[in-house]
């Protein structure tokens, strides 16, 4: 389970969330809503603990902000997957070594190791692209190699912070749809997006940035003509 206690989230002194009260259940899918700046990435950031709140607490899979040691937090992010807008790819070594970097960081045993990473890859099509380099792959294949990296680790959360945000609408729902498959397998899913049309495609729980706070919404669409938008359900985000 992931909660935020009463948080306060500043950068360098700059008030950017304020007494932030929610809850994300184990399987769910959500989205966090807001335009480009508006602080998702900051969000996203203080699950895996590289920015903690000011004030209150985060938790997230049984570890809290204000408790946790410095060397617990290598532990937490095991159990996260990260997906970059920018890949974050290592461009000197194959789609396979990508994957299989993480697990040897991880002291996962070399004998799981070619299963994991190829299973992974299987997830998002892309088993048959192990020993191609990233750079040689479309942005939409480098993104799915992210996804799978993501994955390897066998994640509580995947973490995606503005995954199609480089990649056109219909490689974007593509992505979508891969990380909806893994969330139908009971792993949570946060995605940050200013793509309200991506989310209308999926509806899932969206939560909207307003007000250095969130609340809850609903994306539907508007007239012909013009530009899906959020409809605010109510005030503040219920636990």
């Amino acid at each position: 389970m992931i909660a935020f206690v009463n948080a306060d989230l500043d950068i360098r002194k700059k008030p950017i969330f304020r007494n932030l009260n929610f809850t994300i259940q184990p399987g769910e899918l959500v989205y966090i809503v807001g335009r480009s700046g508006s602080g998702k990435t900051t969000l996203l950031k203080s699950l895996y603990m590289e920015i903690k709140p000011v004030k209150g607490e985060v938790i997230v899979n049984g570890f809290s902000s204000r408790k946790i040691r410095k060397g617990k937090i290598a532990v937490l992010r095991r159990k996260l997957g990260i997906v970059f807008q920018d890949f974050r790819l290592l461009e000197d070594r194959n789609v396979y070594d990508n994957l299989a970097f993480v697990l040897k960081v991880t002291g996962t045993k070399h004998s799981l190791i070619k299963e994991k990473v190829m299973t992974a890859l299987k997830e998002v099509g892309l088993e048959q692209a192990a020993k191609e380099m990233p750079q040689n792959l479309s942005g939409g294949e480098q993104q799915r190699v992210v996804i799978a990296r993501a994955l390897v680790g066998d994640p509580v959360a995947i973490i995606a912070d503005e995954p199609t945000g480089n990649l056109d609408p219909e490689t974007s729902i593509e992505i979508l749809e891969y990380l909806k498959k893994i969330n139908a397998k009971g792993i949570s899913v946060i995605i940050g997006t200013h793509d309200y049309d991506l989310v209308r495609h999926h509806p899932s729980r969206t939560l909207m940035i307003k007000d250095m706070n969130l609340v809850e919404c609903t994306i539907e669409p508007a007239p012909s003509g013009t530009c899906w938008h959020p409809v605010p359900k109510q005030a503040a985000v219920a636990s």
